[in-house]
């Protein structure tokens, strides 16, 4: 588990993260949400320990973060695993270089045994038979699950993804949704997603931290937003009609009841059956 007390960042004296406080627990997809410039970004690199917090607590598996030097951050930053917007593979590496990375930089295991551990990540990301080939060859979906195999090669309790759909259509995006959600769950890992894509949110938001101008706004489950009263949020995750439309046909799902809808036709409209009154 992470927990995050307190934290507050400012750059040049401007405040860009106040008093932030969460809880992202282990087995789950804790995720941080929020427009550009809303602070989301600086909050994941305090708590991986890029930027360091004006004031706060950082706790890994209870222990302050923040507070620590030297040998001590390098141990937990062993344990964590980082999947960036841009995939990040070496494009002078092929993919077996690019996932043995890290178990170079980190372990003196012999060779045969870190191309044992290549091979069970490229399984597990159900990329079998592509080690020789090169970044420039593989698709967009196929680097994000290259560097997705790069990022939990040493097998870490702690698994950051910045923006893992960035780029992707549709169906890769869910494609890479659910192997995030699998390999939490397989591993037990604590995972920390920085996202955009409402279909993550909905999808694997186990835990959901929305940002407003450096604040916490709103935090709870996919299923919570679709009851949130809170008009911020709602304008952000629902900001067009057909979404709305498809939140009240949620709420619907959920508890079959009406929903206060602004014009219920346009539910009724879209083939969706007359609600049952009685």
């Amino acid at each position: 588990m992470i927990e995050v007390k307190n934290i507050k960042k400012s750059f040049d004296g401007r405040v860009v993260i106040e008093d932030v406080s969460a809880q992202m627990k282990a087995g789950q997809c804790n995720l941080i949400i929020g427009a550009s410039g809303s602070g989301k970004t600086v909050l994941q690199k305090c708590i991986v320990g890029l930027f360091e917090p004006d004031s706060g607590e950082v706790l890994y598996s209870g222990q302050d973060f923040t507070a620590m030097r030297g040998e001590e951050k390098t141990a937990i930053r062993k344990e964590i695993g980082m999947l960036f917007q841009g995939s990040a593979l070496f494009d002078s590496l092929n993919v077996e270089e690019n996932i043995m990375f890290p178990l170079s930089m980190f372990t003196h295991d012999p060779l045969k045994k870190k191309l044992d551990r290549v091979n069970e990540v490229l399984n597990r990301v159900n990329l079998d038979g592509v080690n020789k080939k090169f970044p420039a060859e593989l698709s967009g979906g196929m680097k994000k699950r290259v560097a997705l195999a790069r990022a939990i090669v040493l097998n870490p309790k702690y698994l950051f993804c910045d923006e893992p759909n960035s780029g992707l259509d549709p169906q890769t995006s869910l494609v890479i949704d659910k192997l995030i959600k699998e390999i939490t769950i397989e591993f037990n890992m604590t995972t920390v997603v920085n996202t955009h894509d409402m279909n993550s949110v909905m999808e694997i938001g186990d835990y959901i931290l929305y940002m407003y101008q450096g604040r916490k706004e709103w935090e709870g489950s996919k299923r919570d937003i679709i009851f949130s009263k809170n008009e911020r949020l709602n304008s952000f995750i629902f900001a067009s009609e057909f979404l709305q439309d498809a939140k009240d046909m949620r709420m619907l799902e959920e508890t079959g009841r009406i929903p206060n809808h602004r014009n219920m036709d346009a539910l009724i409209g879209k083939g969706a059956p007359p609600p049952d009154l009685g």
